[in-house]
């Protein structure tokens, strides 16, 4: 007899093997996609300025790869209070849209050119605290009460 964990596993799997083709389906009969397509960053228009800034806040420290959650954690620690409302609403856009990490990584610390939809006043002044003139020490997140 089998148990309930591998009847539901057996379960799980039948129905994710019998509806992967339809996930996967590009539109054309017998055609497989390269890939699956990411879905479309969805902006909050009902969202308040201090919920969004806190939303802004944490998806700042949680990015999935250790340099950009340094460099974007520190940057919206210190920049992120004082910012206007199309001062958010640009970097909302640029720490969401891209589907890379790796991008807005390589666009702020100059190795690759920022593509023009992103190139805004946020991301110069990203590019001038990715640049860390001042030696500030950024091995750590900093505190999100200070």
């Amino acid at each position: 007899m089998y148990s309930l964990s591998q009847r539901l596993n057996s379960a799980i799997t039948r129905r994710v093997v019998r509806n992967f083709p339809r996930l996967l389906s590009s539109g054309n009969e017998g055609e497989q996609p390269e890939f699956i397509p990411i879905p479309e960053y969805a902006m909050r228009p009902d969202e308040t300025m201090d919920v969004r800034k806190a939303r802004l806040l944490y998806q700042s420290r949680k990015r999935g790869m250790l340099e950009n959650g340094l460099l974007l954690s520190t940057f919206a620690a210190k920049y992120l209070n004082g910012m206007t409302e199309r001062q958010v609403e640009l970097y909302d856009n640029l720490i969401n849209k891209p589907s890379n990490d790796w991008e807005i990584y390589y666009w702020a610390t100059g190795n690759k050119p920022t593509p023009e939809e992103y190139q805004s006043e946020i991301m110069d002044l990203l590019k001038e605290h990715a640049k860390n003139k001042d030696k500030d020490c950024r091995i750590t997140q900093p505190p999100l009460y200070g």
